[in-house]
């Protein structure tokens, strides 16, 4: 499939084009794309924050699942439902980063269900790519936060930090070939900035990971998309970009 034809079906997708019919999510996804992990979770030291970053950083994915569902490093473990880890292929070439789980979210345990997930998987599916594992170009999907904010409001800095060294690990387990960051928040959290979401599209940003230069992209969130439906053509402009990354048709930006 030439880049021409992902590009316009990606048009099509995301209704810029004349006809756009959303596509209902299967009922099996959400199992197929769902680990179990281990009964225990392992240990984390008291202490000091770089000694637990330490040990986070030691983990294998089964580990880091287990620690993550039982975290307590701050208050959101008190108001949480359940937390939401992560969905996807354990060795997908894309890893795609959102902002925190919403009300849908904390009560699936999956990140981007509900009609921004909708949204979300048809933008995927018309370049190819999907967060089941048995895709031919799967996808890895995960959070900043794990848990979510009471009243879906702004994460506190306190949160972040304690989230950091999860997600940190998540993407030196995964080790990437491109991310794509969705949302102002999760932008200017991954890539340690104030600003804005207008000033961070349309370029290549590196992220440095296990001693890797990793290209990553970043684009509004779905649920912003839903509001803003005139800024679906740039959204569409960066995943074109994120092709572009990808196939080697582009290195810089």
């Amino acid at each position: 499939m030439s880049l021409d034809r992902r590009r316009a079906a990606l048009w099509l997708a995301m209704g810029l084009g004349p006809e756009w019919v959303r596509r209902e999510v299967s009922a099996s996804s959400s199992a197929e794309v769902s680990a179990q992990p281990p009964a225990a979770a392992p240990a984390l030291p008291p202490g000091s924050s770089a000694a637990r970053a330490e040990a986070i950083g030691a983990m294998d994915w089964d580990e880091l699942q287990t620690a993550v569902i039982a975290c307590t490093a701050c208050d959101l473990c008190r108001t949480r439902t359940q937390t939401v880890f992560g969905v996807g292929s354990r060795a997908a070439p894309w890893m795609i980063i959102g902002e925190a789980p919403g009300a849908e979210e904390d009560a699936r345990g999956e990140p981007f269900v509900g009609q921004a997930g909708r949204l979300l998987d048809n933008m995927l599916e018309s370049i190819g790519r999907s967060r089941r594992i048995d895709a031919g170009q799967p996808v890895f999907i995960a959070n900043v936060l794990k848990c979510r904010p009471p009243g879906n409001r702004n994460p506190q800095p306190n949160e972040v930090a304690a989230c950091e060294p999860f997600l940190q690990r998540q993407i030196e387990l995964l080790r990437p070939q491109l991310v794509l960051v969705m949302g102002r928040f999760a932008a200017q959290s991954v890539l340690h900035t104030d600003a804005s979401i207008s000033a961070l599209r349309g370029r290549v940003h590196r992220l440095c990971v296990a001693g890797r230069d990793v290209p990553a992209i970043v684009t509004y969130h779905p649920a912003y998309l839903l509001r803003n439906l005139a800024d679906k053509a740039k959204s569409w402009a960066d995943l074109c970009l994120a092709l572009d990354v990808a196939s080697g048709a582009l290195q810089e930006a």
